[in-house]
């Protein structure tokens, strides 16, 4: 009678690891996970996205450890867990280091050295580490698609992002009971070097992008 499985008399396991997941690869077997749940119900994964020009860390092995025990749970049992990477490209992290590559100090400085070509670094630089990114997701094995990702500096995102904030404001979900005096509340504060509002989490919201 032919064994079903290897015989391991003292496991190694790094080795191990590395195996396993050469392995998952090279018969895809996440592809199979969705695939043999093709008509389970549908259970919708969006990766709150990470930055991808800051380099990832422990927290984010950490963090995505969970999301990764979540949809797979809902894999056993039975839905059909569809998974998104994104990459967030949007903020203060791009600014920052596009402003110190330029040698550029405010916003008349960015406005000087033109906004069209402070958005084509900005895009060019919002990128720059995903491919430690891309390194590190398969290392931990955390499956996500990363061949079709949803980036916020498309068009077509950021169009839809504000058709759906535009009908969520008409219908009052976001203002009802709040009086706004012409000015929304999380833009009080204000950031006089680039003469933008700030929210409460952030020095300052991104002015161009």
């Amino acid at each position: 009678m032919s064994k079903k499985f290897e015989e391991v008399k003292q496991l190694a396991f790094p080795k191990a690891e590395v195996e396993t997941l050469n392995w998952w690869k090279k018969n895809k077997i996440f592809k199979k996970s969705l695939d043999s749940r093709a008509d389970g119900i549908p259970f919708t994964f969006f990766e709150g996205p990470p930055t991808a020009n800051g380099k990832p860390g422990i927290h984010h092995v950490m963090s995505r450890t969970v999301k990764d025990l979540f949809c797979r749970y809902k894999t056993l049992k039975g839905f059909r867990v569809e998974r998104k990477g994104g990459w967030d490209t949007h903020g203060l992290p791009v600014e920052i280091e596009v402003e110190k590559e330029l040698g550029l100090d405010g916003r008349a400085e960015v406005e000087d050295f033109g906004v069209a070509e402070y958005n084509a670094k900005c895009r060019e630089s919002v990128l720059k580490y995903k491919h430690l990114w891309d390194d590190l997701t398969s290392r931990m094995a955390y499956w996500v698609d990363l061949d079709n990702p949803y980036i916020t500096f498309r068009t077509i995102i950021s169009n839809r992002s504000g058709g759906h904030l535009n009908s969520f404001m008409k219908k009052t979900w976001f203002t009802k009971g709040i009086k706004f005096n012409g000015i929304h509340r999380a833009a009080e504060r204000f950031c006089h070097p680039m003469k933008s509002a700030l929210d409460t989490r952030k020095p300052r919201i991104p002015l161009f992008m």
